[in-house]
C-alpha cells in the first residue's frame, strides 16, 4: 500500500551557505534541492517541494541583495 505524506517544512540558511549549495547544482532550485535531499535519504515514488517564502533561486536572492 502506498502511503502520502505531507509536511510543512521552515529553516534558516546562513546567505553564503544557500549561495554555495545552490551553486553546487547549477541551476537548482530551492524545491529542488529539498527534493534531492529527500530522495537520496529514502526511497519514494515522488517527492514534491514548493518554496511558499524566500528565494528559491540565485536570481530571486540577488534580487533581495539589491532590494
Amino acid at each position: 500500500m502506498d502511503v502520502s505524506i505531507k509536511i510543512s517544512l521552515s529553516f534558516s540558511v546562513s546567505e553564503s551557505g544557500l549561495e554555495d549549495a545552490l551553486a553546487e547544482y547549477d541551476e537548482l532550485t530551492v524545491a529542488g534541492l529539498i527534493k534531492e535531499i529527500i530522495d537520496k535519504a529514502i526511497a519514494v515514488d515522488e517527492v514534491v517541494a514548493k518554496v511558499e517564502e524566500g528565494p528559491n533561486t540565485l536570481e530571486e536572492l540577488d534580487s533581495l541583495k539589491k532590494a
